[in-house]
């Protein structure tokens, strides 16, 4: 994999203590129809709603002028359900947020004024440092705001922006508990109690910075956005005899490879794929398909080993190459969100 590796990537850049914020990366893909409830979906941001297939979230190339490449969609699925996304913010990019003043600011639009009372909360999580609950809302309150989940609190208090059909930027402040604070999470979302399918929340720009003050959105290169995301989520995606990794031979129908992350990630991840059939080994003289699953050891932050169970044509020893078989969507992806 031609993939350059940055060990140990400093993830906080710049003002901005959000990634992705314009929302330019989406390693899951750029629709997730009908999510649950909990699920990372752009890079980075986490869909919260009242139940499942409440609405399915896209890339979208709605924009202000002049600005942001995409904004994130949030199409109401299930009418009368509450729903929002967050971002939570690993412990070491905390460190500047505790104690001080800071601005949660974005753009947002909606497609239809029936769709209203769009918040923004700046959340403090006060247990141990990244073991944030991802899911932040514990009940859905019609028309109010929702209940934390345990450990986690409002640091300002969230009321209705008044979310039109233009683009506008809306920011909310607050000054973080310094007293048993260790990861930040904002919020934004809707608690409109009488909402229609179809209607859309366009939301881009999401900046969070030390101050009382709205600046600029600060913009970074696509790549650099990327590399940060690889911190927590990174997809390896279909392409016809695309090499994953190379290793060898353990058997006639055994093998072993060594995947490199392009960057550290954050912890130990784990590993998800299409489905082990969607695999082959190329060795010297032809190609063979993986059977049977994927197994991780030696798990590290930079690098993990994958076993697996290939059809009898394999000499040990050898070297082979683990490939994507190129039918259909393929992937392979390691995971250590917060």
């Amino acid at each position: 994999m031609a993939v350059t590796t940055i060990s140990g990537l400093n993830t906080q850049i710049g003002r901005n203590h959000l990634i992705n914020g314009e929302f330019s990366v989406a390693q899951r893909g750029a629709t997730i129809t009908a999510p649950n409830d909990d699920v990372y979906t752009l890079d980075r941001w986490n869909l919260v709603s009242d139940g499942n297939d409440i609405v399915d979230v896209t890339q979208s190339t709605t924009v202000p002028t002049g600005g942001a490449l995409k904004s994130i969609g949030l199409d109401v699925e299930t009418a009368n359900k509450q729903f929002g996304i967050v971002q939570i913010i690993e412990a070491k990019n905390c460190t500047g947020l505790i104690g001080n003043e800071v601005t949660f600011s974005f753009k947002a639009k909606v497609s239809n004024v029936r769709l209203g009372d769009v918040r923004a909360g700046i959340i403090a999580w006060s247990s141990t440092a990244d073991s944030v609950t991802s899911d932040v809302v514990a009940t859905y309150n019609d028309d109010a705001n929702p209940t934390l989940a345990s450990n986690l609190t409002f640091e300002n208090t969230p009321s209705d922006l008044g979310v039109t059909t233009s683009w506008v930027t809306y920011s909310v402040t607050a000054t973080i508990d310094t007293g048993s604070t260790t990861n930040v999470v904002v919020w934004i979302g809707s608690v409109d109690s009488s909402t229609t399918a179809g209607d859309f929340l366009y939301i881009t720009d999401c900046q969070l910075e030390i101050g009382p003050n709205t600046s600029s959105f600060e913009r970074e290169d696509y790549g650099t956005t990327l590399a940060r995301c690889f911190r927590y989520y990174y997809r390896i995606e279909s392409g016809s005899d695309r090499v994953i990794a190379q290793g060898r031979a353990n058997t006639t129908s055994a093998a072993i490879v060594t995947i490199n992350f392009p960057v550290r990630m954050r912890g130990l991840p784990t590993m998800t794929d299409s489905g082990d059939t969607d695999f082959q080994v190329g060795y010297p003289e032809a190609v063979t398909a993986v059977t049977e699953g994927f197994t991780m050891s030696r798990v590290h932050a930079d690098e993990c080993i994958v076993f697996f169970t290939t059809a009898a044509n394999l000499t040990a020893g050898h070297a082979i190459d683990l490939q994507m078989d190129g039918g259909g969507t393929r992937f392979v992806a390691f995971s250590a969100e917060l």
